[in-house]
């Protein structure tokens, strides 16, 4: 017992020193031996938090339970919405759905969302408010009638006429000229297919086919004759 004391008195006086609970070194050996100085050891207050001011104990003491219920909530509803999320993967899945179908959805609801906001109607208002205040105004309608002015003298012009005459001129110049083309290549070919040569080659053709005919013809006759395949010459009929 006496190879004890000295490691008492030095975790109390460490304890001590240092002014607190928290600094004893509760690693030791014989930490339980200072259960009866320990009840004697003041608690620090300062270790809790300060209630706000205002805030009486038993409001705390709610505030911070109801604190805690909410986070418990908070806890499973994030734990029910991995859920649902899982499921809506395995539906997708099934449906042959691509994350990129996802991705137009998703584009199209926000797009939709953003047209039936507040902030889009809003400014749609306004820029429509703005665009009669342009429209009506004595500026764009003066801009607007000397672009009619001008549009007016430059349609009537001289060299606005002249310009519109040879544009016109060249495109039924274009148009005689492509009907001559048509013309020249039509009659060319009906010369050609008068011409002897073309007609000697006819000949030569219609000759070749009727030769070709007649001999699939003969041909065919011979196969089908019924004295054909049956009828042996005396030759054949010989006695050995």
């Amino acid at each position: 017992m006496p190879a004890v004391l000295p490691w008492i008195a030095g975790d109390a006086r460490v304890g001590k020193s240092r002014g607190g609970l928290s600094d004893i070194n509760l690693n030791s050996p014989n930490k339980g031996l200072l259960a009866d100085a320990m009840t004697d050891v003041p608690v620090d207050n300062a270790a809790r938090s300060a209630a706000p001011e205002g805030l009486t104990l038993a409001e705390e003491e709610e505030l911070r339970s109801e604190l805690a219920k909410v986070e418990e909530e908070i806890g499973t509803l994030r734990q029910v919405l991995a859920a649902k999320e899982r499921h809506c993967g395995e539906l997708k899945r099934k449906l042959g759905l691509t994350p990129l179908d996802g991705l137009k959805q998703n584009l199209s609801k926000s797009w939709h969302d953003v047209q039936v906001s507040n902030a889009y109607v809003k400014t749609s208002e306004k820029l429509g408010e703005w665009n009669d205040k342009v429209t009506q105004s004595d500026l764009y309608l003066s801009a607007s009638s000397t672009l009619e002015d001008w549009n007016e003298k430059l349609t009537q012009s001289e060299a606005y006429k002249k310009t519109q005459e040879t544009l016109s001129q060249a495109g039924q110049k274009t148009s005689a000229a492509l009907s001559n083309v048509g013309s020249v290549i039509s009659r060319k070919l009906g010369d050609m297919r008068n011409s002897a040569t073309f007609k000697s080659f006819e000949d030569r053709v219609g000759t070749i086919k009727n030769r070709v005919v007649g001999s699939r013809e003969n041909s065919t006759d011979g196969l089908h004759s019924p004295s054909g395949a049956g009828d042996k010459s005396p030759q054949d009929n010989a006695p050995f």
